[in-house]
């Protein structure tokens, strides 16, 4: 008589069981099975919050577009011999350039701050690392004279009605200590043209392109898939160019810089910027490179010109 009760309830119970909505039903008979906590954990939470904070520009304007981070580590220091010989130390400043990250290498003059010239982001974190507006100028450190074709309208080759052939003289002189300025193309980004009331050149989109002769230089160049963004390394309160790394990498690792390529103390010449989009070459700034008898000074007397004269393309 007692079996058959509790067989009858036990029924009973299983019939009224299967009659619960299915997360009742589903939590009764799993609650000794599997214990889930009843609300997340509190770091889940505060994840989302920061991830919708990097989404919003206006809040972290930069930290929230760097898409490098050091790390504990801090800055990277690579110090190489200037003839380039153990170029393989390279290897992972390479890949941090790849990365966005913004960092300081030597060239045939003096040091620059560079990083690559697609990265939007990385752009804007040059500028504030150096301390300049979207009005001030940066240049192209380019792997060849095919570059300087694509993100320049180039050198002129010649005409046969008498316009100078510009590009025979330039491939003499580059690599070089030369920054040539030409029209910059449409594969240009914007944010690496010279722009702004301020700027001599604001009405017309114009660029800055190098071929530097440094082996250090061009051993990262040709590792790379794009050319690079380039800046001067100057002192941040004196108009002065900064030639030894070690001051360098003492001053800039606290603008946030994330790595400096070591080849000795530089000499204190930049290069030489010749103009292309006039009616000759002049020179707007004496450095390193010298002057050519195809080039003229920017004050020089229209008599003492070269008798040719080309149409910048």
């Amino acid at each position: 008589m007692a079996t058959a009760t509790a067989t009858a309830t036990a029924a009973a119970a299983a019939a009224s069981s299967s009659r619960l909505p299915f997360r009742r039903a589903a939590s009764s008979s799993s609650s000794s099975q599997l214990r889930l906590p009843a609300v997340p954990p509190p770091h889940r939470a505060s994840f989302a919050v920061v991830a919708l904070h990097k989404r919003n520009p206006k809040r972290l304007k930069y930290a929230s577009q760097r898409q490098f981070t050091r790390g504990d580590a801090g800055m990277l220091r690579v110090q190489v011999e200037p003839s380039g010989e153990d170029a393989w130390k390279l290897e992972p400043v390479v890949e941090l350039i790849n990365r966005g990250a913004v960092g300081i290498i030597p060239t045939d003059t003096v040091y620059s701050i560079v990083c690559d010239l697609s990265n939007n982001d990385s752009v804007e974190r040059l500028r504030r690392i150096k301390g300049i507006g979207d009005s001030k100028p940066l240049s192209i450190l380019c792997r060849s004279l095919r570059d300087i074709d694509t993100y320049t309208t180039g050198f002129p080759r010649g005409t046969n009605q008498g316009q100078a052939n510009i590009f025979r003289a330039v491939k003499r002189v580059i690599p070089g200590p030369y920054t040539f300025i030409l029209p910059a193309t449409k594969e240009l980004p914007k944010q690496c043209i010279r722009h702004g009331s301020s700027t001599r050149y604001a009405k017309r989109r114009q660029v800055g392109v190098r071929l530097p002769d440094d082996p250090i230089c061009e051993a990262i160049l040709q590792n790379l898939d794009e050319p690079l963004i380039c800046t001067s390394v100057k002192s941040l309160s004196e108009d002065e160019w900064i030639l030894d790394p070690v001051i360098i990498a003492d001053i800039y690792e606290q603008q946030g810089l994330d790595f400096i390529v070591d080849g000795g103390t530089r000499i204190a010449d930049p290069s030489t910027v010749v103009d292309m989009t006039g009616s000759y070459p002049t020179i707007i700034r004496q450095g390193k490179g010298p002057k050519l008898d195809w080039m003229v000074a920017e004050d020089e007397e229209q008599e003492s010109r070269p008798t040719f004269a080309y149409k910048a393309a």
